[in-house]
């Protein structure tokens, strides 16, 4: 028998003063039984950093040709597609030749992905390519519960998540393309 995704309620304050983003956000997000604490944690974190209009979680890590983040305009097309992790170049070229803008959050190999895409993948000049700290996302993934109440505060590239009364601190990164 498969196991079945495990679903997690996330109550959240978003104070992102980098982009004058102020919100409360209620996301209930799946978690795939092959889906790492870290990764749904920098998934989460993704969407935060981003956080606009008509952005969605994709269909997760089973669905292999669909990014973590998509955002769609009235019309439904893709307005930016959003990768989590460490994809593969071939993935980013085919995600640069939709139009859409092209986000990378990562937390290892940021410089190697984007001095390996400069020579392949299309439009890799305008890759937006971010690094996301791994302790802060280990610290915070071991904080994860089925119901998560979240405060995070975004100031010059630090992140502040009050999580459970804890506060972890972070930071995102821009990282230049090669």
């Amino acid at each position: 028998m498969a196991l079945s995704a495990t679903i997690r309620r996330f109550s959240i304050t978003l104070s992102d003063s980098d982009r004058g983003v102020y919100e409360t956000l209620d996301l209930r997000v799946a978690q795939h039984p092959s889906e790492s604490e870290r990764y749904l944690v920098a998934r989460v974190l993704a969407r935060l950093l981003q956080h606009d209009e008509g952005l969605e979680f994709g269909k997760g890590v089973s669905a292999g040709d669909e990014p973590a983040l998509l955002q769609h305009d009235l019309q439904g097309v893709v307005t930016s597609w959003i990768e989590v992790g460490s994809p593969s170049v071939s993935r980013l070229h085919k995600a640069s030749k939709t139009g859409a803008r092209v986000v990378v959050y990562t937390w290892k190999g940021g410089e190697a992905l984007a001095a390996e895409a400069a020579g392949t993948v299309h439009r890799a000049d305008a890759l937006e390519l971010y690094a996301l700290d791994q302790p802060f996302l280990d610290e915070v993934a071991g904080s994860l519960d089925r119901n998560n109440d979240w405060s995070l505060a975004v100031a010059g590239g630090s992140l502040y998540l009050e999580v459970a009364g804890n506060m972890h601190q972070g930071t995102v990164t821009r990282i230049a393309p090669a």
